[in-house]
């Protein structure tokens, strides 16, 4: 199975693709702690390395429940969190997940992986509008 087979039948990964995943999805980790998402890159690196996206799920969970208690302490400590957006994300998720289970679930698979792609790319192109954006608001240097 080569490197183009994206979204393959694979259930594990062994060697050389086992490294290169767990490397990829331990700087896809580091990169959610400022602010990038998970769910999405590391459903397209499963996927680029030939498994089947159905056991990315699982992969993505384990990584977040191990990532975010421990990243999440030096926020709590530092009180640099909006409490009324963490009750609303936390609320938000109970119908989040019954449309997973219920909808997504039930997606043929080139639907959620184009999905997937179009999330990426829109957070991608907000997140490059909103550093440009903070860029051109930046205060010009003063020079003597």
């Amino acid at each position: 199975m080569g490197w183009s087979t994206a979204g393959g039948m694979a259930t594990g990964l062994t060697g050389g693709r086992l490294v290169f995943g767990v490397c990829a999805n331990f700087v896809l980790g580091a990169l959610m702690t400022i602010g990038l998402g998970l769910y999405g890159p590391c459903l397209i690196l499963v996927s680029l390395l030939g498994m089947d996206p159905r056991y990315a799920f699982p992969i993505m969970m384990g990584s977040c429940a191990f990532l975010m208690p421990i990243c999440s302490v030096r926020f709590i400590r530092s009180q640099r969190y909006n409490v009324r957006a963490a009750i609303g994300m936390a609320v938000g998720a109970i119908p989040g997940v019954l449309v997973a289970a219920l909808i997504v679930k039930a997606m043929p698979l080139v639907w959620l992986r184009w999905l997937v792609v179009i999330v990426v790319l829109y957070a991608a192109t907000l997140m490059l509008l909103s550093a440009r954006h903070k860029e051109a608001a930046a205060p010009a240097p003063v020079t003597h």
